[in-house]
């Protein structure tokens, strides 16, 4: 249990206040509490390496876990029904058009779960990380409905992978084959999956010490990176024209 005196080294009272340094985190990767989630915070902490993590109603709680899951995307594990998916005819994929409700989806409830650790607070920060070009979502759709899909946040040529969704058989790992596609075709190092799951590393994601992964994405952060709106500038399955632009 986190002792008095770490809670308040870890207390971001100052809406300016530096992240203390992550090699201060707890065993959970708990590095800070509190603070906002205006578009500064949140990209000085994607920037870091950190990232929030809390239920609707707590404090805000920032992590940089050791280990971390990363996927690198030349490495994404596609198994036969997988491939299937992928070459679906009804299936088509877009990036950008439908961010707010790809996290709404996100952020429903799933079977077995209670709830949702994406509450509204998140959901207008994100949101506006989006309007402002640094965090990107990839639409998966069937017959002009959104059956599934992804969002995250963009630092340079590093990828932070927030949540996805699927609606339909293998949606979300379509959007995630897609998402790795062109992001192979930018030159991005990875895709940080953060936290590790089996459903993760079941498509080729694998957890590396913090201090490997800071390293890797410290140095494809610093690259420049690729404003949004994003856009697929590979051959994709094309997305309904009547969709948002």
């Amino acid at each position: 249990m986190t002792d008095p005196g770490d809670l308040m080294r870890m207390f971001l009272a100052d809406p300016a206040q530096p992240f203390p340094p992550v090699e201060l985190a707890d065993p959970s990767g708990l590095i800070a509490l509190g603070g906002d989630l205006s578009p500064e915070r949140l990209l000085s902490a994607y920037s870091a390496g950190i990232f929030p993590w809390y239920n609707p109603g707590e404090i805000i709680q920032w992590y940089c876990p050791d280990p971390r899951s990363i996927l690198l995307p030349t490495d994404l594990r596609v198994s036969r029904s997988h491939r299937r998916s992928v070459t679906r005819a009804d299936y088509a994929v877009s990036m950008d058009r439908a961010f707010a409700e790809v996290m709404a989806r996100c952020a429903a409830p799933r079977a077995g779960e209670d709830g949702t650790w994406i509450g509204s607070d998140m959901m207008d920060a994100y949101l506006r990380l989006h309007q402002l070009g640094h965090a990107h979502s990839v639409e998966v759709w069937r017959d002009g409905e959104l059956v599934g899909g992804l969002y995250g946040v963009a630092r340079g040529r590093s990828f932070a992978g927030e949540s996805m969704f699927s609606r339909a058989r293998d949606a979300s790992k379509v959007a995630l084959y897609w998402l790795c596609a062109q992001l192979t075709a930018w030159d991005f190092a990875l895709v940080d999956c953060q936290v590790t799951s089996d459903h993760l590393g079941a498509l080729g994601a694998v957890d590396i010490p913090r201090a490997d992964y800071l390293r890797l994405h410290t140095r494809a952060a610093a690259r420049p990176g690729l404003p949004g709106p994003w856009r697929f500038e590979i051959p994709v399955p094309a997305a309904p024209d009547h969709l948002p632009a």
